[in-house]
């Protein structure tokens, strides 16, 4: 073995957030001081190398000097540390409300993970999305008008359509905004079922022509080009944070790890 020294992309202030984040917790829980095999700072490094990095568990428990079984002990306890310190739904509108923001943006998107058990009632693999041709779970995100990310749902399984898990994590908030003044812009695959206050892209459909007319084109372009700075928020967290980039722990444990790095975000910025 051959050791060498390495340095982590990552402020200094983020990585001591996360230990106290951490050191709290120890205390909540009533951890005997000295009883861990890695104090709160370095558990932070280990943790933030995981998210950077997506490296193997393994690896990384090796390097700082702890079994693997307790490498992903720490792991977790982390992800759901930083998790419950990630803000609610109402809470973001309302701070976006105080804030005068003009809109949010809703989109959704795919965290692929590696296949698991499970089927859908015709018989299909319920993590397998069929519009990204790969195993993933669906994680809805709310943006602001400049991109940056707010909030990010629960999971679910990557079969589920973005308008399912958006009525099922986020639609009823946004309504409620909406009615508030605080109006929401998502794009065509909302269409089907938003309503008042969710602006989302004319398409053809019985009650709307084929081709569009000038007027509602106009509608759409402008509207694109307003919500794309907002639908860079999915880009920012998975390229700031690689783990979102494929997981292989447990897909059901997603939703956890998005809005564990949306804490993280937060803390870089």
């Amino acid at each position: 073995m051959v050791t060498y020294v390495a340095m982590l992309d990552v402020p200094r202030h983020v990585v001591e957030y996360v230990a106290r984040l951490l050191a709290g917790h120890r205390r909540r829980i009533g951890t005997p001081k000295g009883s861990r095999a890695l104090g709160p700072f370095r558990q932070a490094v280990f943790v933030l190398r995981w998210f950077r990095e997506a490296g193997c568990v393994h690896c990384l428990a090796r390097a700082a000097g702890i079994s693997q079984a307790t490498g992903y002990r720490y792991l977790h306890e982390a992800i759901d540390v930083l998790a419950d310190a990630a803000p609610e739904l109402h809470e973001v509108l309302d701070r976006c409300r105080a804030q005068q923001m003009s809109h949010v943006v809703l989109d959704g998107t795919l965290i692929s993970c590696d296949r698991v058990a499970g089927t859908t009632q015709q018989g299909n693999d319920l993590w397998y999305s069929g519009k990204a041709r790969h195993f993933a779970g669906n994680i809805q995100f709310v943006a602001a008008p400049d991109g940056t990310p707010l909030w990010v749902s629960e999971v679910e399984p990557g079969s589920v359509h973005d308008l399912r898990a958006a009525r099922i994590h986020a639609l009823p908030a946004l309504y409620a905004a909406a009615r508030a003044g605080l109006p929401t812009l998502a794009d065509v695959g909302y269409t089907a079922g938003a309503s008042k206050g969710i602006h989302t892209p004319f398409r053809p459909h019985p009650d709307i022509a084929s081709p569009l007319a000038p007027d509602t084109r106009a509608h759409n372009r402008l509207l694109r080009g307003i919500r794309a700075l907002g639908e860079r928020a999915a880009a920012e967290l998975k390229q700031r944070w690689r783990a979102l980039q494929h997981v292989t722990l447990s897909p059901s444990r997603i939703g956890r790890i998005a809005q564990a790095a949306l804490v993280l975000n937060n803390s870089w910025k």
